[in-house]
């Protein structure tokens, strides 16, 4: 039976992964992001307001995209595909960043602990794209090696969902675990009726 969840601390975020889209828009298996430092998120909201001779009297809001500052250490590969870095056109080992670089729209995920309660949540974000170009910092001499920033746009799936949450105590299928982090998408999380 399922344990449900009623306090929760974040204290901890890790076991991330990005599962990226191909240039024909099949999602690839995920793939370990697990040096994460920290990520911090924050909504966009879309107005809807309605005047009356001139006078504001109602306002509708509503979610429209999440902006996410991730801080980490973040393998080379996960790098290329983030800002479009390619060798093609170049000898092996080569790669160029350039005014055609694309990167790849991906699915993120990840693990935050509650180290005092000892428990997990599952986090995804569907629907994220770099937001900004290739940067970096190198500085000599530091006594700790710098994480690297990345700001992500995480835009809604197909479904128009931003974000998905789960306690892994309150889940009943075991399977959601399992596939969380490898093959995340709306199939794995959707209720289905029973005939």
């Amino acid at each position: 039976m399922a344990t449900v969840v009623e306090t929760f601390d974040s204290t901890k975020i890790t076991n991330a992964s990005v599962q990226f889209f191909d240039e024909t828009g099949t999602q690839q298996a995920g793939q370990e992001f697990s040096c994460i430092g920290s990520i911090e998120g924050e909504t966009t909201m879309k107005e809807l307001i309605k005047k009356c001779e001139g006078v504001e009297v109602a306002k509708r809001t509503k979610p429209e995209k999440h902006d996410l500052t991730v801080s980490a250490h973040v393998p080379v590969q996960i790098v290329r595909d983030l800002f479009g870095l390619s060798n093609t056109d170049l000898k092996p080992g080569i790669y160029k960043y350039s005014q055609n670089s694309k990167g790849k729209k991906f699915v993120l995920t990840a693990d935050v602990i509650d180290e005092f309660e000892e428990v997990t949540k599952l986090i995804a974000f569907p629907n994220c794209v770099s937001s900004t170009g290739f940067k970096f910092a190198i500085e000599n001499g530091a006594d700790e090696v710098a994480e690297m920033e990345v700001e992500l746009a995480a835009y809604p799936d197909d479904k128009q969902n931003l974000y998905y949450e789960a306690f892994v105590s309150e889940l009943e299928d075991t399977t959601i675990k399992d596939t969380w982090h490898t093959t995340f998408d709306y199939t794995l999380v959707e209720l289905v009726a029973t005939p």
